[in-house]
C-alpha cells in the first residue's frame, strides 16, 4: 500500500510521530521483506523505534474493562510515546477483522489514534487509525 500524502499533513493529530513510526516499519520491511513471524517484526521495529529515539513500551499489558469491571487483560504490540498504540500483523492480507480488533484495542484503552501495520504482503500494508469515542481525560 502506498503511503498517502494526507498522512503527513497537520491535520492529523500525532501525525509527526505516526510518519516516524510508519518510516520505522517501511525500514525494517525493506530490510526484512515479508514471510517471517510477526514476532520478528516486532524485535526489528522496537530497533528502528529505539533509533528514532521514541519512547515505546512493547507487548503493553492493559486493562480490559466491562461495565465498569475488569474482565481481563490484553497486551498491545507497542503503546508509543503513551499516545499511540501500534498492532502488528505478518498476515499476506488484512481483513476486516483486523481492522476491528485494532479499533477495538483504542477503544477499549481510550487511546485516540492507532496504527495497524501488516508487514506480510510483499508490500507495506499500514492504516491510520482513530477512536471515534475517545474521551479525554
Amino acid at each position: 500500500m502506498k503511503k498517502d500524502n494526507k498522512l503527513s499533513s497537520k491535520q492529523y493529530k500525532y501525525s509527526d510521530i505516526t510518519e516516524l513510526i510508519i518510516g520505522c516499519a517501511m525500514e525494517v520491511h525493506n530490510t526484512l521483506g515479508n514471510g517471517f513471524q510477526e514476532v520478528i517484526y516486532q524485535r526489528a521495529l522496537a530497533h528502528e523505534l529505539g533509533y528514532k529515539e521514541l519512547n515505546f513500551e512493547r507487548e503493553f499489558k492493559m486493562p480490559v474493562i466491562y461495565k465498569d469491571l475488569r474482565i481481563g487483560t490484553r497486551r498491545v504490540d507497542f503503546l508509543v510515546e503513551d499516545k499511540i498504540s501500534v498492532e502488528l500483523k505478518a498476515v499476506v492480507e488484512l481483513e476486516k477483522v483486523h481492522l476491528a480488533q485494532a479499533i477495538n484495542y483504542l477503544e477499549a484503552y481510550n487511546l485516540e489514534i492507532g496504527l495497524l501495520i501488516n508487514f506480510g504482503n510483499t508490500r507495506l500494508q499500514f492504516h491510520r487509525l482513530e477512536n471515534k469515542k475517545f474521551e479525554p481525560t
